[in-house]
């Protein structure tokens, strides 16, 4: 880096520094195959548990080791109380959580975790309760994560399997407030769109919201997303959660209200190339509506033909789909 000095090695330390790092690298092979020898001879005792938590400290993406790590406590578990089994998982979900800050992203911790919490066994007295202390701890933690990264699709998903899973639902209206937040604070956030599509959706089934309605919330979505599109039109998170509000058979007034709307976009942003390729799509979706006139069919074609010209320009290295699509 600038402003900072370098020091060279002397070929002593160099040689001193090769047979540290060699020394690590043994050290590390030879506890690989300590453990998955344990594997092999299927050792599922406190010691191998031990063997095992010194290698995934060391590479908690071994997913084998995660897979042998569960068979190691499946078969503790049977001998221990209630409390020990509970002692063991809380272990487990403390160890996550560290490794969770470095790697946020690897799968095989997150998918540990979720074994831990389906595992916990039903308590004294009120279980419900015993067990949503668990589940209300990881939501605490996720909403942690996506404070760090509000765009991790990992703990996105695990969030709705969290929500899902709690003993005493959260109402959806909730979950739909929280992605407003992170949507208004980072228009580019894709998962907290997906989110947002899961949750609108999954409140309209359980309220068996009539279509009248459905087209009312969605208005109001168009003006959120609207604010999204032109905060910065070349996002594509907000095109795709735009084109999600459209669906397939949009109603004729919102369809034209729309393209209407982008063509103003367009014309503030003529290279954006998501912009170019909603109009394009949308323009045919009013072409196939039943209601559009014969007359200005071809008027429609020939306006998305000239859009998809237009994005062979804009986006070259996707020139020969546009082409066929032009066709």
């Amino acid at each position: 880096m600038h402003g900072i000095k370098r020091t060279r090695l002397t070929p002593q330390a160099a040689e001193a520094k090769k047979l540290k790092e060699q020394s690590k690298i043994e050290a590390y092979l030879a506890l690989e195959q300590d453990v998955l020898g344990r594997k092999r001879r299927r050792e599922y005792d406190i010691e191998s548990l031990d063997q095992n938590t010194r290698l995934l400290d060391l590479n908690p993406e071994f997913y084998t080791i995660w897979n042998y790590r569960r068979n190691i406590l499946l078969g503790l578990f049977p001998s221990l109380s209630p409390e020990e089994v509970v002692s063991h998982l809380t272990t487990d979900l403390r160890l996550t959580t560290s490794y969770l800050l470095v790697h946020p992203k690897v799968y095989w911790i997150w998918n540990h975790r979720k074994w831990c919490l389906e595992s916990v066994p039903d308590g004294p007295g009120d279980t419900v309760k015993w067990k949503e202390e668990f589940w209300k701890g990881e939501l605490k933690l996720v909403e942690k994560m996506l404070d760090a990264d509000s765009r991790n699709f990992h703990a996105w998903d695990y969030r709705r399997y969290v929500l899902s899973s709690l003993p005493t639902q959260t109402p959806l209206s909730d979950e739909l407030k929280y992605t407003q937040t992170k949507i208004e604070s980072n228009f580019s956030n894709f998962s907290a769109w997906h989110c947002r599509t899961k949750t609108l959706s999954a409140i309209w089934e359980k309220e068996g919201t009539s279509q009248q309605e459905i087209n009312r919330i969605k208005d109001e979505e168009f003006e959120l997303i609207t604010q999204a599109l032109w905060t910065d039109p070349n996002d594509q998170s907000g095109w795709l959660y735009h084109r999600w509000l459209i669906g397939s058979e949009p109603p004729l007034e919102v369809l034209k209200r729309e393209i209407k709307n982008i063509k103003d976009l367009y014309e503030a942003e003529p290279d954006s190339k998501w912009c170019i390729n909603a109009l394009a799509h949308y323009t045919l979706l009013l072409f196939k509506d039943p209601s559009t006139k014969q007359e200005d069919q071809s008027k429609l074609k020939e306006e998305a033909r000239s859009l998809y010209k237009r994005l062979e320009e804009v986006d070259v290295d996707r020139k020969e789909r546009y082409k066929d699509m032009g066709k």
